[in-house]
Parts: C-alpha cells; sequence; structure tokens
C-alpha cells in the first residue's frame, strides 16, 4: 500500500474521508516508486550560482561516489565556496518527493549546504534563519519545482513523514530537511 495513501488513512479517518481527499493534490501511486536496484538521479538549478547539474547518486544497490560529489559542489555554500557532504538520506527524499509528484525536470535550489559563517550572517539579516540550522549540517535544501504548485510540494513532503518540512510561499520554497518529522 501507498505511503501516501497510508498516512491519508491514519490522518483522515472516518466518514468524512472521502471529502478531505478530494482537495489533496494527486501524487503519484507507490507503484511507480522504484525498485532498491534501479538507478536514482537528480537533475538541479542552482538559482544563486546558475549551475546545472543532473548526476545519478544511487546505482547498483549502493550510492556513487561520483554523481554524489557533483551534487555536493551544486549544493555547497557559494557565498564561500565550501563543499560539504550532503546527507545522502537527504538527496533519498529530495528523489522521492519528485517522484511523488511525477516531476522529471530540473529542481529549482535556494539554498543547501551553509557554513556557519554564512549561517550567522543570514540570521543577523532575518529572524526566519534559524541559529542551529539543518543546511550547517548538510542537512537541509531550500527547494522549488516550476510547474508545482508550492503548496501542493509542500504537501506531497509532508505525506512522506520522512523530516522537517517548512513553507516559505512569500520566498518561494520549501524546505525539506533529514532532521525529526516536523513542519512549520
Amino acid at each position: 500500500m501507498s505511503e501516501i495513501c497510508t498516512f491519508r488513512r491514519r490522518l483522515l479517518g472516518g466518514a468524512g474521508a472521502t471529502l478531505m481527499l478530494a482537495g489533496l493534490p494527486k501524487f503519484a501511486h507507490a507503484s511507480r516508486q522504484a525498485p532498491e536496484t534501479q538507478p536514482r538521479s537528480l537533475s538541479f538549478y542552482n538559482r544563486h550560482t546558475g549551475e546545472r547539474t543532473t548526476a545519478e547518486f544511487w546505482g547498483e544497490g549502493h550510492y556513487q561516489s561520483e554523481g554524489l560529489t557533483q551534487l555536493d559542489k551544486v549544493l555547497r555554500d557559494h557565498r564561500v565556496n565550501e563543499v560539504a557532504p550532503i546527507d545522502r538520506g537527504l538527496y533519498d527524499i529530495v528523489f522521492q518527493l519528485a517522484r511523488t509528484l511525477d516531476y522529471d525536470k530540473e529542481i529549482h535550489l535556494i539554498s543547501g549546504y551553509r557554513s556557519m559563517k554564512t549561517n550567522q550572517m543570514l540570521a543577523a539579516r532575518s529572524g526566519g534563519v534559524a541559529k542551529k540550522s539543518y543546511h550547517t549540517k548538510a542537512m537541509a535544501m531550500d527547494i522549488a519545482m516550476p510547474g508545482i504548485d508550492l503548496a501542493d510540494l509542500r504537501k506531497a513532503a509532508l505525506s512522506l513523514q520522512a523530516g522537517g518540512v517548512g513553507y516559505y510561499p512569500r520566498s518561494g520554497f520549501v524546505h525539506v530537511d533529514t532532521g525529526p518529522v516536523r513542519r512549520w
């Protein structure tokens, strides 16, 4: 049974479920989920640097170091040009999120890894930046998927129950991380 269906059943339960489900976006069915051996790749466009990359990060039953290195570079802290190994589970979450939404285009990256120096600078400018951000642990991304309504991206991310999900409609992105399941 699909994770989304299980989530919806737990969340909604009862007689009003049918009416409430009508308002949720139509997500891909579980039968489209990749077997463990099927390659997984992601395409990113970094809005700050203009860089683009498509890389296979999983194949032949394990993570692919060449593809991970390529993705990590695009998700680096561009302000200080510092690369960190992104939490591999974060790539899995974003891959599953794209599959859930049947999205096969470039994912727009707003923020990936942030050095402590960059995070402190951003936190000083805005009250919306956490001082102990998962971005500084290479465990978070702020993303958008052109053509996908931001509210639907948020709903899909929440349905995965895989980590933190932040919704920033005025800034045009959804935050996903590999921390505890929570939302804001």
